[in-house]
This record gives C-alpha cells, structure tokens and sequence, in this order.
C-alpha cells in the first residue's frame, strides 16, 4: 500500500475530465480558492447518491467558506452524462474510471471487511429505503471514500481516508476544516 496524504503535503495537480469536459486541470480549476475533493465509490451506489445529493443540499455551507467542491467518481463520463444533466450539479463531477486520481491520492479499496461493515450496511438499507436505487456497478465495490481539504497553495489541510464504504464526513465538518 502506498503512502496515504496527509496535512501539510502537497495536493497532486492532475488533468480530469468530466461527464461535459475533457483536459481540465485540478490547479486551474481550484484557482486560488480552498478545493474540497471526496472520493467516491461510483454513480450507481445508492450511499454515493446520498452523499451527492447531501453535498448538493449543503454545498452553501463549503460556498461560504470560499472553497470549491470536487467529486470524483470511479463512473465512466458516458455513464454519468447519460444519467444526469451538467446543471443538476453545483459542484465538479470528475470522472476516473481507471481510478488514476484514487492511486494518486493513495485511496486504495478496502477489501471485504470495510464492504461489509455494519455501518455501510446500514448505510445501504437506508438509501433503498429513502427510494434509491442501485445502478450499473463500475471500479471497485469495494472502494472506501476518501476527502481531502487543500488550501488555496495545494497544501492539504485536511485529510480523511474511509473505515468502510459510508464514512463520509458530513458537508458541514467539512467547511468546519476550511480555513
């Protein structure tokens, strides 16, 4: 396993694509403004479609802290923009259907035992019951979530690698480490 990020390392500058754009890159797209990316599992995880639509429902409170927001998705950009529009997103899809930018950022799968915990069960059973549903399966099942807070010089100010497949932190502790 590699060496995971941690606070004071430096953010690794990358070029991403989205569902809309292609040869973006991280620096340029984060300007010079705090950039918040979590990592995500892929579209058709109903606990990642909680997380998104969480997100989307408080990103004023990562707004305010003049921060822009970053999700990246192991989702194939075809799979995201057949499924969603451009404009039903206040934040940056990145597509990494390689998981390029998780080996980057050393966010590695979690093996069964993260998969399987009992939060993320529970995680799941929640969002079937809260009416979403399961799509096409892409990467790893079994990636764990990662967020990394880099201020405006790329520092990472913040760093929080997943125990298991719903560990997420809530939008509001994540413009709580903006700074």
């Amino acid at each position: 396993m590699n060496a995971k990020l941690r606070v004071g390392d430096k953010a690794p500058d990358f070029i991403f694509e989205t569902p809309w754009e292609r040869g973006k890159g991280f620096y340029e797209a984060a300007g010079n403004k705090p950039a918040v990316l979590v990592f995500l599992r892929y579209l058709g995880c109903p606990i990642c479609q909680i997380d998104m639509a969480n997100l989307k429902r408080e990103i004023g409170l990562i707004e305010q802290k003049g921060a822009k927001l970053f999700v990246i998705l192991q989702s194939s950009p075809d799979v995201v923009a057949s499924a969603t529009k451009k404009e039903d997103w206040p934040f940056t899809i990145i597509c990494d259907p390689k998981g390029d930018l998780f080996q980057l950022y050393h966010v590695e799968p979690g093996g069964i035992i993260k998969y399987l915990h009992p939060a993320g069960l529970i995680a799941a059973i929640k969002a079937t019951l809260q009416g979403y549903r399961h799509g096409k399966f892409e990467g790893h099942e079994t990636q764990v979530p990662a967020v990394f807070i880099a201020a405006p010089d790329k520092v990472v100010k913040y760093a929080h690698y997943g125990r298991h497949i719903s560990d997420v932190p809530s939008p509001s502790t994540l413009a709580a480490n903006i700074d």
